[in-house]
């Protein structure tokens, strides 16, 4: 927990994420905003325990969204979280905003919000690298048990009933402001997504696509969507 004043930002990690893997990003975000920030890795990932049942697939993200974040942001008394999420985290924080969740904000990055064809392909090609490569070494310098941590997230996706995975009935749900950012060279999905958070978000949403940007904005245009947040931040403050 990084301290500062105003509403806390709340950082939830993507499918393979961690808090170390976020690495210098949410410092940067605390130093520019003044905001405090929460960074967990949850239950499966990182240095938390080790997942022992089995995921449902058309379920895991909602059962986060909808039951463990809820228990993460009372345990550390948060009552009005500004949500940052990446990928999977993103989809979650969509998910717990537009099932009536009080949230003062979402911020959206490589969301997810239904299954697309690039997506699937593009996990097909992480399964051959951590098979192939060195991935699960690297994957090993943040996850107690990374080859576990990979196929539950891996097989998931994979798995033919997920194909029908879709979390677009949420959307109309949503009335806090939102700030969706996508990368135009998104290995793992199209502007489709932002554009149909766009159209069905009933608060107020911003979009920004950015070039020359893959599945990671934060990484990829760090200067940008650090700059973004914090003007999305600012705005929250000016208009609570």
């Amino acid at each position: 927990m990084l301290e500062g004043s105003g509403p806390t930002l709340v950082l939830l990690h993507e499918g393979l994420g961690s808090i170390g893997q976020w690495r210098d990003f949410p410092h940067r975000v605390a130093q520019v905003t003044g905001c405090a920030v929460l960074v967990y890795a949850r239950y499966g990932y990182g240095q938390s325990d080790v997942l022992a049942e089995e995921r449902v697939p058309v379920s895991f993200m909602h059962d986060e969204a909808l039951k463990s974040l809820p228990e993460v942001l009372t345990a550390f008394r948060i009552p009005d979280a500004v949500l940052v999420g990446h990928s999977d985290g993103a989809s979650i924080a969509l998910i717990h905003a537009g099932a009536g969740h009080p949230v003062r904000g979402v911020v959206a990055m490589a969301p997810h919000v239904f299954v697309e064809d690039i997506c699937v392909s593009s996990i097909v090609a992480a399964r051959e690298a951590f098979q192939n490569t060195d991935l699960p070494q690297r994957l090993g310098k943040y996850h107690r048990d990374p080859k576990k941590t990979f196929f539950l997230w891996n097989d998931v996706w994979l798995d033919p009933e997920f194909r029908r995975w879709n979390i677009e009935q949420y959307l109309p749900g949503i009335r806090c402001p939102v700030l969706a950012i996508q990368g135009e060279d998104d290995e793992y999905g199209s502007m489709a997504q932002l554009d149909a958070i766009a159209r069905q978000v009933k608060g107020p949403c911003e979009l920004l696509k950015l070039a020359r940007c893959g599945h990671s904005p934060q990484r990829d245009q760090s200067e940008a969507v650090i700059s973004a947040v914090a003007r999305f931040v600012r705005e929250l403050a000016r208009t609570s």
